[in-house]
């Protein structure tokens, strides 16, 4: 595994990212969920590093990024990484975006097509509502002492019961990262997510696209998934016994969906 690095967007602030694998190998880019870090990947690095050259990146506001005041949007978040390509002069990634970060992959399939090679959408949706539940959010962490109530409403949305019912390795890192977040940087990004309407746009995406969803998906649901794979043309659309972070609790349904579809002709 590299070190973390880190580059400075447009307007400022410092990005967190890591590179791994063999530099000749195609690019494949990862944006991970609201709340979590570039770490939220590390039990799939290893196996794309054998065949891709794997850049992940904390959004700002989380992570080893900065966490500028105010609410963000999803164009800067979508600028953020289109800042990071052309600071590391890569042209064109596969990416796979999970919840927030399928959001910035919508955002980049219908603004920057011709930087996606093939693009993975997974536990995501288009919009979420109302705007009133992300203002009770930002509200809740920017008020709070600590983020213990938040961290706990986030383990329930990604995980099933089983996962978190007794203490488990694999979980415990996720709710640690939360409590450790900056409340500023995860308000900014509810804000992105809050004002982000993508329903009519994915229309436009023209990469070859896969949707993943969790059955049991409480936040993105698996009619979300089905929206945009019937709204993407040509997309596929693969529904996963789970949740929400399909590749910690289903990581190896997830990875054979994943590398299986990147390796597709």
């Amino acid at each position: 595994m590299t070190d973390t690095l880190h580059f400075t967007a447009g307007d400022g602030a410092r990005i967190a990212y890591r590179l791994d694998g063999p530099e000749d190998r195609p690019v494949l880019m990862l944006s991970n969920s609201i709340a979590t870090t570039l770490h939220m990947w590390d039990g799939q690095v290893p196996e794309l590093a054998r065949s891709f050259r794997v850049l992940r990146y904390d959004f700002r506001g989380h992570g080893g990024s900065d966490a500028p005041a105010g609410a963000y949007s999803l164009d800067r978040l979508g600028r953020d990484v289109l800042e990071l390509l052309d600071f590391l002069g890569i042209a064109r990634v596969h990416f796979l975006g999970l919840s927030l970060g399928g959001f910035v992959g919508q955002w980049l399939g219908i603004h920057a097509p011709e930087r996606i090679d093939r693009l993975i959408l997974s536990n995501t949706s288009p919009h979420l509502g109302p705007a009133s539940y992300f203002d009770e959010q930002i509200g809740n962490v920017l008020a709070a002492s600590n983020l213990s109530a938040t961290a706990d409403m986030f383990m329930r949305n990604w995980f099933p019961a089983s996962m978190l019912a007794a203490q488990n390795r694999t979980v415990e890192p996720f709710h640690a990262a939360i409590l450790a977040m900056s409340p500023q940087g995860l308000a900014g990004c509810f804000a992105a997510v809050r004002d982000a309407d993508l329903r009519r746009p994915i229309s436009l995406i023209t990469a070859p696209t896969l949707v993943i969803g969790g059955e049991d998906d409480k936040v993105t649901l698996a009619s979300h998934s089905e929206a945009i794979a019937a709204t993407i043309p040509g997309a596929e659309l693969l529904l996963l016994p789970g949740v929400h972070l399909l590749n910690v609790e289903r990581p190896a349904e997830f990875m054979e969906a994943v590398v299986g579809f990147l390796r597709s002709r």
